[in-house]
């Protein structure tokens, strides 16, 4: 589409798409946008749970899904040579389910992305977790050329960890976090490129399908982010 193209010619970090069969990470929008706010407002995680640092997934299903538009309206100005904050849609058979986002400081420098996500819970269960996970790491390492990735979960996070350790993470410590006023342990992850060239064909087992990158290497040359 014309303007998609008008876009990425202004935007490059708009362009940026990774695809593995039925699951991609796409540029968010603001159709898509608007269909990821309605579907955190439906609930990501238990009441009785919290699994982000900021609370933002408590109100109403409307205070929620404002959470998000405002949250991710933020953050589309965030890429330049030196650090980034890039959030993809993740869809799966085509219709979005839920976000994973990359970070970097200092990129130019020191190549290294810290990873978080979030999953409609309608969406939870199915393994699309660890795949999402595994198909972000290839866009880090393959696509940007990233050196490290970083990740972390609360301790009772149980399903964040344990999508960590089945994709060949090490642990890298804990720290005591301020989480709704209580201090909770959380853990830190760390994979180095040689860790995952080494995993490599584990994770494109989990994957099930070849990775389609489009649109890196405006992320991957920091001159040219």
């Amino acid at each position: 589409m014309p303007h998609r193209d008008t876009l990425a010619r202004l935007w490059p970090a708009s362009a940026v798409r990774a695809r593995a069969g039925d699951l991609e990470l796409r540029w968010i929008d603001d159709d898509l946008l608007l269909e990821l706010a309605e579907i955190a407002g439906r609930g990501i995680h238990s009441p009785e749970a919290m699994p982000f640092e900021h609370p933002w997934t408590r109100g109403t299903a409307d205070e929620v899904a404002r959470s998000v538009l405002t949250y991710q309206w933020s953050l589309r100005g965030n890429v330049s040579p030196q650090a980034f904050v890039l959030e993809f849609a993740v869809m799966h058979r085509g219709a979005p389910v839920g976000v994973q986002g990359l970070t970097a400081k200092d990129w130019s420098v020191l190549r290294t992305v810290q990873s978080g996500s979030w999953l409609g819970r309608e969406h939870q269960g199915h393994g699309i977790g660890s795949r999402m996970r595994a198909l972000v790491l290839h866009l880090a390492f393959e696509g940007f050329g990233a050196v490290a990735a970083t990740s972390g979960a609360f301790a009772d996070n149980a399903a964040s960890n344990a999508v960590s350790r089945r994709l060949g993470y090490e642990a890298d410590g804990s720290e005591l976090v301020a989480r709704e006023g209580v201090a909770v342990r959380h853990n830190r992850y760390l994979m180095t490129r040689e860790r995952w060239e080494s995993l490599r064909t584990s994770h494109a087992a989990l994957l099930g399908a070849p990775v389609e990158l489009e649109g890196v290497e405006a992320i991957r040359t920091p001159t040219d982010a």
